[in-house]
């Protein structure tokens, strides 16, 4: 079985920071199309921030020059430093990512997977 399991959520004040990890586990050969997603009650799951397998990264308007997604490809781990957070990034954010594996008989399989989601609480 292959999965994303993250943590680092939490409870902060404004202007405060968390790093969110994002691990897969299971015999996965890599990870590709990584990326944090968050959402927020109410309202549809958005797009916070991706990276490439290169280390192109891509962010949401809200959250450039605060955010900083990377990636640590030989231990297939995402991350996302989140600084300066503002009560309106309280959300549930979800890793994501293409887990690429073999089958026992040799044949790819490629799981486009998410995480469980982890709580971000900013408040004073």
């Amino acid at each position: 079985q292959v999965q994303l399991v993250e943590s680092g959520g939490g409870l902060v004040q404004p202007g405060g920071s968390l790093r969110l990890s994002c691990a897969a586990s299971g015999r996965i050969s890599s990870i590709t199309a990584t990326g944090w997603y968050r959402q927020a009650p109410g309202k549809e799951r958005e797009l916070v921030a991706d990276i490439t397998r290169g280390g192109a990264t891509n962010y949401a308007d809200s959250v450039k020059s605060r955010f900083i997604v990377s990636r640590d490809s030989a231990n297939n781990r995402i991350f996302l430093q989140m600084n300066n957070l503002k009560p309106e990034d309280t959300a549930v954010y979800y890793c994501r990512a293409d887990l690429l594996y073999y089958l026992d008989n040799g044949s790819p399989v490629v799981s486009a997977s998410w995480g469980q989601g982890t709580q971000v609480t900013v408040s004073s």
